[in-house]
């Protein structure tokens, strides 16, 4: 059996990304699902790109503010307690709005852990 007890302010945020990113997966040990939270400003992206994955599924978990989830049929508009799921080979690109009125706190899980990701380019 094993067991991680992780403290998510002491995680490192990952360098390079366009919002703070900070990984459960990858304090805990997991292999097979991607989790990681997010603290995302006005006018910042949750991912690097507006993309989508071959095999992995996302949820968007929103614990505070509100997150613009951009899908090439329309914008959805996610609010605290609210969830936001997105199969396999669906498009999408997820950030909080310029005009939000503060920061947005996301959970973001995928499974499987593969990086499958491609960029989309509304086509």
């Amino acid at each position: 059996m094993g067991y991680h007890h992780v403290d998510v302010g002491a995680i490192e945020p990952t360098p390079d990304r366009p919002s703070t990113q900070r990984s459960l997966s990858a304090a805990a040990g997991l292999a097979q699902l991607g989790a990681h939270v997010y603290e995302v400003a006005p006018g910042e992206q949750i991912a690097l790109a507006y993309h989508y994955h071959d095999q992995q599924e996302e949820l968007f978990y929103v614990m505070s503010g509100t997150i613009a989830v951009e899908t090439p049929d329309e914008t959805f508009s996610v609010g605290t307690d609210e969830a936001f799921a997105v199969e396999p080979e669906s498009p999408q690109r997820a950030s909080v709005p310029e005009s939000a009125d503060g920061p947005a706190r996301v959970l973001v899980v995928g499974a499987p852990a593969v990086d499958d990701a491609h960029a989309y380019d509304g086509e």
